[in-house]
């Protein structure tokens, strides 16, 4: 079955996703740079910082994130080809990992979240005392419930993955299962270990993007050895 791998697609699709991840992360850290004020009464320190990001940022960040991440999404079908030939049942779950992701992602979550801190700005500007119930209730009505069914498909693709490479169900190593999107959480975790820095909160705004990095340059280093 690994002679029948197009392995020449697979890297070819992984050598996007690293590119994707990377214009994504930018993105990300375009937003998410920035440190708490523990002055500010009104706005909880978690939301403080993002009222120092410029409206370019915003609107570059929102911008990244609605080209890259359908990118980063289809590149995962790297991951599916390779999983397709092993077993027909992870490779339908991943794939329905993927199309939610790629609906969900971009338009539904991560453009939403650029207008959330958009929001923020301007109501806090105009009224800081109801600056935070009018963001919470448009990241409520709107925000929420997208990425609540993002949640599902992204956990379903990851731990599908995790799975097929545990189980054989992929040409390279069962230690490759170690290159999952997943590792993102503990890199933010890692983050916010070592405190509020523009950086470090820049970083752990995007870790899907590098937990998609880890995943995608990962798994190209490992194809490259298999394929030979």
């Amino acid at each position: 079955m690994n002679e029948t791998l197009d392995w020449p697609r697979i890297r070819h699709l992984l050598k996007m996703g690293v590119f994707a991840s990377l214009m994504v992360l930018a993105g990300d850290m375009l937003l998410g740079w920035g440190v708490t004020d523990p002055a500010m009464t009104e706005v909880p320190a978690l939301f403080s910082r993002y009222l120092t990001v410029s409206d370019g940022r915003i609107f570059a960040s929102a911008l990244l994130g609605l080209v890259g991440i359908p990118i980063e999404c289809l590149c995962w079908f790297a991951v599916y080809r390779m999983i397709q030939p092993y077993s027909e049942q992870d490779a339908h779950a991943y794939r329905a990992g993927i199309i939610g992701c790629l609906a969900f992602g971009g338009c539904g979550v991560h453009v939403p979240c650029c207008m959330a801190v958009y929001l923020l700005k301007r109501s806090y500007a105009n009224d800081p005392a109801t600056a935070l119930q009018e963001t919470g209730r448009f990241i409520s009505w709107f925000l929420l419930p997208a990425t609540i069914i993002f949640a599902v498909f992204f956990l379903l693709a990851a731990i599908t993955q995790i799975r097929a490479f545990r189980m054989g169900h992929t040409p390279l190593p069962r230690r490759c299962r170690v290159f999952s999107v997943l590792f993102g959480l503990l890199f933010a975790a890692l983050m916010k270990l070592i405190g509020d820095f523009g950086l470090t909160n820049a970083l752990a705004t995007g870790w899907i993007s590098i937990g998609n990095l880890w995943m995608m340059g990962g798994l190209l280093l490992a194809s490259r050895r298999v394929s030979q």
